[in-house]
Parts: C-alpha cells; sequence; structure tokens
C-alpha cells in the first residue's frame, strides 16, 4: 500500500451531516487516500452533548466538548455545527492556525463571507463550502473555475427541496398546502418552524451565495428580495396548469441593463419568489424534494445541474468533496482557492427588473369592467398578452330570465402581461385593486423561463 502522508482532519458538529461525514471518512479513508494523496485521520469530532444521539455510530474516544483544542494542529477543519456563533469564531481560529476550512454554513457565509475570507487570503488558506448551496449538487465549483473565464448571464434554480416536495405535490396530486406541509414535517424534510423554508430565507442565503460566484460580486442577504410560499393555494396552482405552467419556488439571479441618471449602467438582480415556470422547460421536470439550478452563461449556454438537495448522506458527498480538494491543495502547496469578487456590480432593488405577470382578478361580470380594467394596465405601460374571463358565481335568473337587481354575477379574469418594469407592474396591479371594479386581486405570479 502507498505510504501517505497523514493529514488531521478536525470535524466540528455531529449532526444529520456531521455524523455522515465522520462514518465515511473511518469507512473509506483508504479509498480517500487514493484520491487525495494524502491519508485523513479525524482527529475528533468536537460537539456540545457527549451523549446526544447520532445517526451514525461512532467511537465514542473521538468526541470532545474542546473544540478549540482539537483545532489546534489540525491540517483541515470541517464546520457542520451550523449558527453564527460560536462556528464563526471557530472557522477563523482554524484559518489563523494555518487549517483549511470545509463548511456547509449558508447563513455564516452570508453574514460573514467578506470576514472570513480576507483571514484565508491572508494566510493563504482555503474556504471550501459546496454543500452550502444546493446540497449534493456541484454547483459551486463550476461557478468558481469552470465558468471562471465565461460570462454568466442568468442563474435560475429551485435551491430548497422542502418547498419543491410541497408545491410538486399540490401540483400533482392537488393536496392542500397544510397537509402535504404536515406530510414534509413528518418525513423529515421540513423542520418543526419551517419558516426557513416556507417563507424563502434558506432559498435567499444560496440566491447570495450563487450571485457572489457568478457576478463576482459580494451579495449581502438582504439585497435578496425574498417571497415565500405561503400563499400559493389550489387555485393559483389551477390556474397556472391550465394556462400550461407549474408553480416552483425558484431563486433568479441575473445581469440587467439598469437606467441610472448618467446614463445605462450594467446591474445584478437577485430574487426569491414563487413563479409559473412552462410546463417545456427542465425545471418543470425537477419533482419531489430535489433541487436543480439552471445556468445561462455567455459562451458555454445554457447548462443545468440537478440531484439531491438535502439529507445527511447526500450532503456530506459534497462535504467529502470538499475535503479531498483542501487535502490536494496541502499536498501541492502554493496560495489557496481565493474569491473573486471585485466586479463591484450594483445591485438594484426589484422595482427595477423586467418581468412578466400573471394577474388573476375577481371582478363584476357587466358591462365595461373588461375596458376598464385594460385600460388601467395601458395607462400603466402595462401590455396585454393574454385574457381569459370565467364566471364564477352566477346567480340563479327570474322567470322572465333576469338577474336581480342585487345580485350581479362574478367573473374570474387571468391576465398574462408583455415584460413591462417590475415597479410599473406592481403600481398597476394597486390601481387595479383600488379601481372599483375588481372586487379581489386573487393572485399575482411572475414568469420565468419562457
Amino acid at each position: 500500500m502507498t505510504d501517505y502522508r497523514t493529514l488531521r482532519v478536525a470535524l466540528l458538529g455531529a449532526g444529520a451531516v456531521g455524523s455522515q461525514v465522520a462514518g465515511l471518512l473511518l469507512r473509506h479513508g483508504d479509498e480517500l487516500a487514493d484520491r487525495a494523496g494524502a491519508r485523513l485521520e479525524l482527529a475528533g469530532i468536537a460537539v456540545r452533548s457527549l451523549d446526544a444521539p447520532r445517526d451514525v455510530d461512532l467511537p465514542r474516544e473521538l468526541f470532545t466538548t474542546d473544540a478549540e483544542s482539537l483545532i489546534v494542529g489540525s491540517d483541515i477543519v470541517i464546520e457542520l455545527m451550523g449558527g453564527i456563533e460560536p462556528a464563526r469564531e471557530y472557522i477563523l481560529h482554524a484559518l489563523n492556525s494555518g487549517a483549511d476550512v470545509v463548511t456547509a454554513n449558508k447563513a455564516l457565509l452570508d453574514t460573514h463571507g467578506p470576514e472570513i475570507f480576507e483571514a484565508a487570503d491572508q494566510v493563504g488558506a482555503s474556504v471550501y463550502y459546496e454543500a452550502a448551496a444546493a446540497g449534493a449538487i456541484p454547483i459551486i465549483r463550476p461557478l468558481r473555475d469552470s465558468l471562471a473565464g465565461d460570462r454568466v448571464r442568468r442563474i435560475m434554480g429551485i435551491v430548497n427541496g422542502t418547498t419543491n416536495y410541497i408545491l410538486d405535490r399540490m401540483d400533482t396530486e392537488g393536496a392542500d398546502f397544510a397537509d402535504v406541509l404536515a406530510q414534509a414535517q413528518a418525513l423529515g424534510y421540513a423542520e418543526a418552524d419551517p419558516t426557513a423554508d416556507i417563507e424563502g430565507y434558506d432559498a435567499a442565503q444560496k440566491a447570495a451565495i450563487l450571485a457572489s460566484l457568478a457576478f463576482h460580486t459580494a451579495v449581502p442577504l438582504e439585497a435578496v428580495h425574498r417571497e415565500g410560499i405561503t400563499g400559493v393555494d389550489a387555485a393559483m396552482i389551477d390556474a397556472a396548469t391550465h394556462a400550461g405552467y407549474v408553480v416552483k419556488l425558484l431563486a433568479v439571479c441575473e445581469r440587467i441593463e439598469d437606467a441610472a441618471a448618467d446614463g445605462p449602467r450594467e446591474a445584478i438582480s437577485v430574487r426569491v419568489y414563487p413563479a409559473l415556470v412552462p410546463r417545456s422547460h427542465p425545471l418543470a421536470s425537477v419533482h419531489g424534494a430535489n433541487n436543480a439550478v439552471f445556468v445561462e452563461a455567455e459562451a458555454a449556454g445554457s447548462l443545468m445541474f440537478y440531484g439531491a438537495g438535502a439529507g445527511g448522506v447526500q450532503t456530506a458527498s459534497a462535504v467529502l468533496g470538499d475535503v479531498v480538494s483542501a487535502a490536494r491543495h496541502h499536498i501541492a502547496g502554493g496560495v489557496g482557492v481565493g474569491e473573486s469578487t471585485r466586479a463591484n456590480l450594483p445591485i438594484v432593488p426589484i422595482g427595477h427588473v423586467t418581468t412578466r405577470y400573471q394577474i388573476t382578478l375577481e371582478v363584476d361580470d357587466r358591462t365595461g369592467v373588461l375596458a376598464t380594467v385594460a385600460n388601467t394596465l395601458s395607462e400603466g405601460r402595462v401590455s396585454i398578452a393574454t385574457v381569459e374571463q370565467t364566471v364564477i358565481d352566477a346567480p340563479e335568473t327570474t322567470a322572465g330570465g333576469e338577474a336581480p337587481a342585487s345580485e350581479i354575477p362574478m367573473a374570474r379574469l387571468v391576465i398574462g402581461t408583455h415584460k413591462a418594469l417590475e415597479q410599473d407592474l406592481s403600481d398597476t396591479v394597486d390601481k387595479l385593486a383600488a379601481s372599483g371594479v375588481v372586487e379581489r386581486v386573487v393572485s399575482v405570479l411572475r414568469v420565468e423561463g419562457d
């Protein structure tokens, strides 16, 4: 057997992902040594409680509550404990001790990424975070390395498995939102408190990471426009199906030409919201709790990355890929992999984006209503692409065939717009709601991918 150099690996956290990483390191040590060119010795596992239950049976002597002592002398530190502190403190300690760091902590990277990457640059270390954006899907390296010489125009992705599972069940089975959410929690796809998933916070964190890499610009979490899926109901799913769409929670990151006081400028938009995706688009066929990221690059064209977006062993795969990369860096020596965020493109609010809407309205079914709606849209610089009207509440007529004067029939209008400035579209919807002819704005969904 080849006599490899040994690298000490410290693991911080032994939850669903951490315990799987430890188990794989111990079981496949010889294979990983052949791939990395170094033997990876699991020096220890820092945890908050020595007696907490684990998903994998691991040697008890590996566990410690003294993370700082474990970090000292380690060549690679894997941070899978989550949260901001003490994870941030431990990562900085590891970098300053000369170790490379592997993490899946998207929240930490979004809030303290610049500080962490600067610390790594100062000592020539590397921070690897393939598992932070889309679970097992390899997307970080393609954006950071493979496409570094290209010009990424747009990223559109399903990056949260919980919401995709919920919306997919609502679409394919006609299930109710609350019922599917409960099932997702029972299956372990959703946490007991699902807010981070269903309100779009998790997807927004991942969008910020992807946009930072794709556009070489630091994107803070607060610059990401975020909407969740709690307002999506069966009527919206049915309307989408009838129009040839499927509803997906999308992370959209794109370069745009933005109007500025001194002329057009290149800028970027980063946003997360439920959107209508044509059923012919590859993202429409992403089912269950899977994730997919669709990248449009100037030279490479359209690329799609698909796979499991969550799960302990799946995410552990991405983590171990980073560990092998870190080991190879140690063996080869030299300066670590740095972050490229020097483009400093301005990040514009969502009102500056050009998009399309599908607007569903409930209106009185009487003469002049459709003309009023059309005029309001025209005055708002919004052009109608499609319109469909359905009577939804026709009152009983009298013997003479007339409806009582007090009972006006109701109709549902589903209006598809051409592309327009988001601010114009939003303002126009507000005007429709206050127009006097619209009883209720049922839903407003953006259209992406057509």
